[in-house]
């Protein structure tokens, strides 16, 4: 009985860590929201460490984020991937499970209000997630709608 029980539990931790991805969440030392969007991945089960630099643009080109257009405040590394922005965790994790063929990873441009990170009472905006390639190509994941006009 002990040793099914000791198999159970180590099971169940092997598992949890299957699903906790580990991330690198690229931003500025100065940006509060940023370490909101940490938070929420954390309690998603990501387990994230945040690394710090003065100048995102050059993170941003050296993990292959071409598009300008795709830009926020923060660039996160999961399992090979680069995701840009307050992209839900929901949205990653479906992502992870199924990436789009040829994919690069995911981006939520700017910084709209009511995406993770972002919220602010209960005004949300509605925005994109857009995949994108590393030709450059984009196309939307996942639209989700807000509450403002």
């Amino acid at each position: 009985m002990k040793l099914k029980t000791l198999t159970l539990m180590l099971l169940a931790g092997m598992s949890a860590n299957i699903l906790a991805a580990d991330v690198i969440n690229h931003k500025s030392p100065y940006c509060g929201c940023c370490g909101d969007w940490t938070k929420h991945m954390e309690e998603a089960g990501f387990a994230v460490k945040e690394a710090l630099h003065d100048d995102m643009d050059s993170v941003k080109q050296k993990l292959g984020l071409k598009n300008e257009q795709l830009y926020s405040c923060h660039t996160a590394e999961i399992e090979g991937y680069v995701f840009e922005g307050h992209i839900p965790a929901d949205d990653i994790k479906a992502f992870l499970a199924n990436p789009p063929r040829n994919a690069k990873g995911l981006a939520v441009p700017g910084m709209p209000m009511g995406s993770p990170g972002m919220e602010y009472g209960d005004k949300k905006d509605s925005y994109s997630v857009y995949a994108f390639n590393q030709q450059g190509q984009v196309f939307e994941y996942r639209r989700h709608e807000g509450n403002q006009k």
